[in-house]
């Protein structure tokens, strides 16, 4: 389950900024998981869950927004959106073929997973936000 060492890993980032910002409590968590990166939201929002027990992120909201996969052609320069269905993709990712051209596709975007905000409680401050990106 790559879910689970994803999550871990963002987990560690968190912990980080905490340290760095000497944060009392994490609110929220905003990521961005691309569609392309086949991560189930909902194995990472369970992961965040038993990762976060005990910890100051113990409560915090996790925020998943879900980015289109992009991409283009070298070729002729097409570009669109591919938005894989299913859990198919999961394994690998179906040869991307052009429509126009028949040449092969380049992904542009949507295969990223990153922490793009993190709103804390700071020592005797109201909440801040971090945006990171």
């Amino acid at each position: 389950m790559h879910e689970f060492t994803m999550t871990s890993w963002i987990v560690e980032a968190l912990f980080d900024l905490v340290r760095k910002e000497d944060a009392k409590q994490v609110l929220e968590v905003h990521l961005r998981i691309g569609k392309l990166r086949a991560l189930s939201t909902d194995q990472v929002r369970f992961c965040y869950g038993v990762l976060s027990k005990g910890t100051v992120l113990e409560g915090s909201e996790l925020i998943i927004e879900e980015s289109a996969g992009k991409i283009r052609c070298g070729n002729c320069g097409y570009q669109g959106e591919f938005n894989p269905e299913g859990d198919a993709y999961h394994f690998g990712l179906p040869p991307l073929i052009c429509p126009m051209c028949s040449s092969s596709l380049l992904i542009e975007g949507g295969d990223e997973c990153v922490i793009t905000r993190v709103r804390m409680q700071l020592p005797s401050t109201a909440p801040e936000s971090t945006a990171l990106s």
